[in-house]
């Protein structure tokens, strides 16, 4: 269904897709902000940019759009359960998605209980506020193994390429969105949650605070917290007083940007703090 776009094409509809909800998210927290920022703005977004761009530019150089080739690729073969049950395109798209989602669930979930993952992990729950900058600040070899992983998924289930880019946009858009420091009236936030993860549901997960880390885990639909029981819906503390990041890591030396990228290599420290 999507083999007549290239890779090129993808990456242009992608990229336009996340500068859009960047800049329209990153307006909306300059103006409307929940809570104050505590850093210097200028600082972290230098840090959190740098790690973006040099994200990119590593996955351009090493596996590129290896999730819509994947997806390709299992569609030539064929490959993957849904193409070896010839399922309707529209059931196979649903449950593709859905698929797609509960996995990258599952894999937020084992990056918090293996040390090894939570190594690299650590990195993206440093940062001292949130904001549109943070839904992409992830260590690099993390950025990898999560689209290997995901190519995985997608050629043992035979997910559709156009389901895959679909998947993709949704997914940048909803970490933008589920970071940015924006304010939500309460009534709009909680009806939106019996859907899709908030701002608010996600700042938990980022709660210096151990027991609430280790809950709100999704990231864009918010049954799976609901279904495995990981869901917290509000903080021990208020939203607005409620410290982020993690207690083993507040000094500035920490959390600069080659700092962030020798995290994963230095010894794990036990620090975390519980309600």
């Amino acid at each position: 269904m999507a083999q007549e776009l290239n890779v090129q094409e993808e990456a242009t509809f992608r990229l336009v897709f996340f500068l859009s909800a960047f800049l329209i998210c990153a307006g909306i927290e300059w103006f409307r902000p929940k809570r104050a920022w505590r850093e210097s703005r200028l600082t972290r977004w230098g840090i959190n940019l740098g790690i973006i761009l040099m994200n990119t530019l590593i996955v351009r150089l090493t596996v590129g759009a290896i999730a819509v080739s994947a997806a390709v690729w299992a569609q030539q073969q064929p490959l993957g359960l849904f193409h070896w049950l010839q399922m309707p395109l529209v059931i196979s798209a649903v449950l593709g998605f859905l698929i797609l989602d509960m996995a990258i669930w599952g894999q937020h979930w084992v990056t918090h209980k293996l040390p090894v993952l939570w190594r690299l992990h650590q990195v993206h729950h440093t940062d001292l506020d949130l904001d549109v900058t943070s839904a992409l600040r992830f260590h690099p070899v993390e950025i990898l193994l999560s689209l290997l992983y995901k190519a995985v998924i997608i050629v043992v289930f035979g997910i559709d390429p156009a389901v895959v880019i679909v998947f993709e946009v949704v997914l940048n858009a909803s970490a933008i969105f589920t970071h940015a420091n924006i304010r939500l009236p309460s009534g709009i936030d909680k009806t939106l949650r019996w859907v899709i993860c908030t701002p608010d549901m996600h700042r938990i997960h980022h709660s210096v605070y151990q027991q609430e880390t280790d809950s709100n885990y999704g990231f864009f639909l918010s049954v799976w917290d609901r279904l495995f029981s990981t869901y917290t819906l509000e903080p021990k503390d208020n939203h607005l007083q409620m410290q982020l990041g993690l207690s083993e890591y507040r000094q500035q030396a920490a959390l600069g940007f080659v700092a962030l990228l020798k995290l994963p290599l230095q010894r794990l420290r036990s620090s975390r703090q519980v309600p």
